[in-house]
């Protein structure tokens, strides 16, 4: 059954296009769903039926895995039958009886403006490094950018007279994004002051850059949202993706419609965009007070 997960994942790679993080989440959950088919003396595709699977999820649940990924772990599963009985590999797909289970949509943790403010203005500095990270908090929060969007952005991809950017989200799917004054003058600065010096190599491709030179990793993002958030005296626990959270629900709360929203963002689903139309309770608090005759 390993050689066929290694057919599927090929299969997500070439013909679905599925970004490298998917591929390796699902050959994750993958691999546990095989471990658990083998622990149950379940050793041939065709053998596998709906019970064996409904198991599997209660047993993931059991371990304290989130709704949310069981389902992702249930939508790999579904994927990989499908993909075998359509192959000819497998005779039938069990996973025809087994619902998805139905999950709670979280509120996502989103910082105030006043917040995101604060750790902009925290960036700001004349080192090289400063400048940079600048750049990089500016346009996150702009853009709406997903972090590997954001360490994929090619030169070539933004077009600061215009003032937009061309990202390259999940399933290779491009998109035009605006980027906005002052992230525009943020990346004008770091792209001047700072990227030339920084780009040893005249060749690389890529707009954000290590101290060395090279392409910005992941986990630099993650560092830099980190620090400027412990500067800024921001007290929750945020990481990249909250600032894509607050990009969406501050152009929400302050009039934008949903469609717009949800093409910046770059959802191929509509309903993935709607959990961002939630209300800061102050803010609804404030409005019953002012007026509400009783309030």
């Amino acid at each position: 059954m390993e050689h066929f997960i290694e057919e599927f994942i090929n299969y997500l790679g070439v013909e679905r296009g599925l970004s490298d993080n998917t591929l390796l989440a699902y050959r994750r959950d993958l691999e546990k769903y095989v471990q658990h088919l083998k622990k149950a003396d379940v050793l041939d595709i065709d053998q596998v039926k709906k019970e064996q699977i409904t198991q599997f999820m209660f047993a993931e649940k059991e371990s304290g895995l989130s709704a949310n990924s069981i389902s992702r772990s249930l939508a790999a599963i579904k994927m990989f039958h499908r993909f075998l009985v359509r192959e000819r590999l497998a005779k039938e797909d069990p996973t025809n009886l087994v619902d998805t289970p139905k999950l709670w949509k979280r509120v996502p943790e989103v910082l105030s403006s006043s917040e995101i403010e604060a750790m902009i203005q925290a960036s700001k500095g004349r080192g090289a490094q400063a400048v940079r990270d600048n750049a990089v908090l500016e346009l996150l929060y702009a853009t709406g950018m997903r972090v590997s969007e954001l360490v994929n952005l090619k030169l070539e991809n933004v077009n600061l007279e215009v003032g937009y950017v061309r990202c390259v989200g999940k399933g290779r799917k491009e998109r035009l994004v605006p980027m906005g004054r002052r992230a525009k003058e943020a990346v004008s600065k770091y792209c001047e002051s700072v990227r030339k010096k920084q780009a040893k190599d005249n060749f690389i491709p890529f707009l954000f850059l290590s101290r060395l030179g090279k392409k910005i990793s992941r986990q630099s993002i993650w560092k830099i949202v980190k620090l400027y958030a412990q500067k800024a005296k921001v007290k929750r626990e945020i990481k990249p993706h909250t600032l894509r959270h607050s990009f969406a629900t501050h152009l929400l709360e302050h009039g934008a419609d949903l469609r717009s929203v949800q093409e910046m963002l770059g959802h191929s689903d509509i309903s993935t965009t709607q959990i961002y139309t939630h209300v800061d309770k102050e803010r609804l608090k404030s409005i019953h007070q002012q007026f509400h005759p009783r309030g």
